[in-house]
């Protein structure tokens, strides 16, 4: 029998103990971490150095975390420091535990103009501070507004658009990335833009959304979608009033040239009812050292990626996966799908693996195996590309396993569907507490992603 610190000091980057994978995307990959010294919970997101030098980023994403840990803002998400291994750059992030913005929407409708409004000036305080520094989100959109536990909004990801976006050599920013309905014009022509201008754009489609609890651009048909973005084709809904009706047209405005500014919005008479600038301290000490120690070849505060065991689930986390754990299904109260679920099993680590690979290669799934961990590819293309779903063991106890399964891409109706094909095959496997009758732990759980 394996103690359960072992794995524990193989999941180590500096001071930090990793935990679970919260957020998955081209670049990066988000680990919840707690600092050992204090039992902060931080979020730790994680570079693949190979493809930062492959797309020529390196001296990007070194000016641009050089800029973020110089901002210390309320409703931004602070970034704390930044280490590095011979293949991996780990940036140690701020942990929001509120959820994403959106969830209200999901779950409520539509906000009140007072309580959008809010959000708003919060969402234009935390631009207008970090454009002042220089430095542009390009790629804002819900996952990226984050609630803390104040009820505070926290804008994820600025300064770390070298991720999604490149620099030409005519000074002006191209893409191809970021989430359709929430882009400018001007990036979907892909004639180069100004950074400032265009985040506005998005802040303007998610004050819409936040007012009318639904998106302004929006069609099935991606070709109409951009022609609707183009030409500013939308319609409000009846129940606005006419202020503000009037500040989005102004910042809805597919010429960059005539869209309003900041300053604009500054002095917007819907935007100033009961607004409040920001009162905090900007004159604290900062070190930028571990930023170049990072990028070098050094192997201090490298992940051992060889385990012999399962990770461990520390006290922490359990208790903040305890409330996914009662829960029912792949639902929430309001019947909203997830994207990440769980179950636990008495089953050993080893024929868990074995069990899930059985079960999805009839389902048309090509396997990859790191240690403990799965990664299942559809080899059909799906609405929204190849479903790819990550799966991974964690050690509750020496005899106990809880299995998480997250879709890393893809459509979530399918992969909905896709679980529940999955959770038939391993039925035999599922482990229920016949000691308390208050946890099903043969039902599935979930936990929205919070990055």
């Amino acid at each position: 029998m394996h103690k359960m610190s072992t794995p524990k000091v193989s999941r180590r980057v500096g001071k930090y103990e990793l935990g679970r994978t919260i957020g998955e995307g081209t670049f990066a990959k988000v680990r919840f971490a707690r600092n050992s010294e204090t039992g902060e919970p931080v979020a730790i997101k994680i570079l693949d150095k190979e493809k930062i030098l492959k797309h020529k980023l390196v001296e990007q994403i070194k000016r641009e975390i050089a800029t973020m840990k110089l901002i210390k803002h309320p409703n931004v998400v602070r970034l704390h420091e930044v280490m590095g291994s011979k293949s991996k750059i780990f940036i140690v992030l701020e942990y929001v535990t509120g959820g994403e913005l959106f969830d209200k929407i999901v779950n409520h409708g539509r906000m009140r103009e007072d309580e959008a409004r809010r959000y708003f000036q919060q969402l234009i305080n935390a631009v207008d501070f970090c454009h002042s520094r220089g430095v542009f989100h390009r790629d804002l959109k819900p996952e990226n507004l984050l609630l803390d536990v104040a009820g505070n909004l926290k804008v994820s990801d600025f300064g770390l658009s070298a991720l999604s976006q490149q620099v030409r050599d005519d000074g002006l920013l191209h893409t191809t990335c970021g989430t359709p309905n929430y882009v400018a014009p001007e990036v979907l022509n892909d004639r180069g833009y100004d950074g400032d201008s265009a985040d506005l754009w998005s802040c303007g489609v998610i004050l819409f959304v936040l007012l009318a609890g639904y998106l302004p651009f929006d069609d099935d048909n991606i070709m109409n979608l951009y022609k609707k973005i183009g030409t500013g084709d939308f319609t409000f809904p009846s129940w606005l009033s006419y202020g503000a009706k009037r500040l989005i047209s102004r910042i809805l405005d597919p010429n960059p040239m005539t869209r309003i500014t900041i300053p604009g919005i500054l002095k917007d008479e819907w935007f100033r009812k009961g607004y409040k600038p920001p009162i905090f301290d900007e004159k604290y000490e900062t070190n930028l050292d571990d930023i170049d120690a990072a990028f070098n070849d050094s192997q201090v505060s490298h992940v051992v990626k060889k385990e012999e065991q399962p990770a461990a689930l520390n006290a922490f986390e359990l208790i903040a996966l305890s409330k996914g754990l009662n829960l029912e299904n792949l639902f929430d109260i309001e019947q909203e799908l997830k994207r990440e679920t769980r179950f636990t099993s008495k089953c050993p680590a080893k024929e868990l693996i074995s069990k899930i690979e059985e079960a999805a290669k009839p389902l048309g799934f090509d396997i990859h195996k790191n240690n403990y961990k799965l990664r299942l590819e559809n080899i059909k293309a799906g609405r929204k590309g190849n479903l790819n779903v990550a799966t991974e063991i964690f050690q509750v106890a020496p005899s106990l396993h809880m299995v998480e399964v997250r879709k890393a891409k893809g459509d979530t109706l399918e992969f909905q569907k896709f679980y529940k094909k999955l959770s038939t095959s391993l039925k035999d496997v599922l482990w229920n507490s016949e000691e308390d009758a208050q946890v099903h732990t043969s039902k599935f759980s979930d936990q929205r992603m919070q990055y």
